[in-house]
């Protein structure tokens, strides 16, 4: 049997803590599914960047230097990691706008949590 890929597992935790807070639906995967390969990507650069000696500016032709572009990028996908996170409802912040869905009692239990 192969191995999960990195995204395959982001994925599957981030599904079940959707369901743990109650804000899984089936219908959220795609956006669950662009969600998985931003932060796969995230953890790939963050690593080649420690890798690299954490270099965060490079010289340029004119002799000066910028931002270097493993910089640029990861900062791009924390920016786009956080809107999706948002709109997934995976952060505190965003999680007060939204009313979980909650299972309903049968009329069994209804009828019983009044009798006690």
């Amino acid at each position: 049997m192969a191995e999960r890929t990195e995204k395959e597992k982001i994925k599957s935790k981030t599904v079940a803590e959707m369901k743990k807070l109650g804000v899984y639906k089936k219908e959220y995967n795609r956006v669950i599914e662009i969600y998985a390969e931003l932060v796969a990507q995230y953890d790939r650069l963050t690593k080649d960047f420690e890798d690299g000696g954490y270099v965060f500016e490079v010289d340029t032709v004119q002799g000066g230097s910028k931002k270097a572009p493993i910089v640029s990028t990861l900062e791009t996908l924390r920016k786009d990691i956080l809107a999706y996170s948002d709109r997934l409802c995976l952060n505190p912040k965003s999680l007060e706008t939204v009313t979980p869905d909650k299972p309903k009692n049968s009329k069994l239990q209804s009828v019983l949590k009044k009798r006690t």
